[in-house]
């Protein structure tokens, strides 16, 4: 099978202009979202929507091999609801090779924290212009919930919308610093997809929680500008309202995991193991579990393996991982020195990001989680 895959690439002094600073990282900490600066142009927005319109036209580069067991997978047939197609960066390389820009990879992995950003899973979304949808509106939720069967608590969202988005069209909204609440201690219900699920009983859940953390639910909904895009935490609680305008909400959920983040099994309180839909397309690892470092469906975006320190600062030209060519620009921009000469693969340079800020450590975890086979469509 092959797969488009990110080719070397060098990021232009603009693009890294557009990378967050160390203040933008920590409000991220903080908040656990984070509004980007101009990512995409509008060239790019553009061949977004045209490539969504050849996907709904039925143009594939590929399919997956398996069904999975809880694949959202919108089809002419069942008619003008909110649409949800899964692995869309697997089948569709028009739409990956926009999704795999190194830029989008670079923020993730400086608000993250992280040497590697991998692919973990991209949904298309479509909501139609109808307010009475009842599909139309997301509930209360987190990510990781679905996401159990993954050891990291540092993976995240960007959420790419391909216009201006705006309450009226039902922009996706965060409830500030949620990341942060330990949780209620809960059952497996907690992670059944929110199509499965009750909104009021959600809702009464996201209430719940803030009062076991002595905190309030402050709802930020994210006006987004055409070609800039949201990042938010796994642990972050977002939902979204009804499409209230009257053109269509297009946008796409790019989930990311870090190079730390691999699958554990996971039993569910009635002892099954627990399966995510990647579990049956994958490779296996050696101890026979699913493989989520698999090149073939989770490509890494962005990827360092030296961390930054005050020798590398005095040293070297700028450089880039997997990329050729000179950055030429200075490290407060976000990106460090390393001598070509030191541990460098070849007289060309490359550039990483470097991450200054120490990794928060001592957040809460959950008392308790169970994984769901579906991905986050807000």
């Amino acid at each position: 099978m092959s797969i488009s895959v990110t080719p070397p690439f060098t990021l232009t002094e603009a693009e890294q202009a557009l990378l967050p600073s160390e203040s933008d990282v920590e409000f991220y900490a903080q908040h656990g979202w984070y509004l980007s600066k101009k990512l995409f142009t509008d060239d790019e927005v553009d061949e977004l929507v045209r490539e969504s319109e050849r996907y709904y036209a039925g143009v594939r580069d590929r399919n997956l091999p398996v069904r999975p067991p809880k694949l959202a997978y919108w089809e002419p047939s069942k008619g003008d609801v909110q649409r949800h197609n899964d692995y869309v960066h697997y089948e569709h390389d028009g739409l990956a090779r926009l999704l795999r820009k190194p830029l989008i990879g670079a923020v993730a992995a400086a608000l993250a924290r992280a040497d590697e950003i991998r692919v973990f899973q991209s949904t298309l979304i479509y909501k139609p212009p109808i307010a009475a949808e009842p599909s139309n509106i997301v509930p209360w939720h987190f990510d990781k919930h679905y996401w159990s069967s993954s050891t990291s608590d540092n993976m995240l969202t960007a959420f790419i919308p391909f216009h201006d988005c705006d309450e009226e069209m039902g922009t996706i909204t965060m409830v500030d610093g949620s990341h942060l609440w330990k949780e209620i201690g809960s059952d497996d219900t907690v992670t059944r997809h929110f199509a499965e699920r009750d909104g009021q009983e959600l809702e009464r859940m996201l209430e719940e929680n803030a009062a076991f953390n002595n905190a309030s639910v402050v709802k930020v909904p994210m006006v987004i500008p055409k070609g800039h895009m949201s990042f938010h935490h796994c642990r972050t609680y977002h939902g979204s309202a009804a499409n209230r305008s009257a053109q269509p909400r297009r946008a796409i959920s790019f989930h990311l995991q870090d190079g730390d983040n691999a699958y554990r099994p996971f039993l569910l309180s009635g002892g099954d193991l627990l399966t995510y839909n990647h579990d049956v397309l994958v490779r296996r690892r050696p101890d026979g579990y699913p493989d989520y470092s698999d090149p073939e469906f989770f490509s890494s975006v962005v990827a360092q393996r030296e961390p930054f320190n005050e020798r590398t600062r005095a040293e070297g030209a700028l450089t880039c991982p997997a990329m050729t060519g000179t950055c030429g620009t200075p490290e407060s921009n976000g990106w460090r020195r390393r001598s070509a000469t030191r541990g460098a693969r070849s007289s060309n340079t490359r550039c990483t990001p470097r991450w200054t800020a120490r990794r928060r450590s001592g957040r809460s975890k959950s008392t308790t989680s169970s994984p769901s086979g579906t991905s986050c469509r807000c």
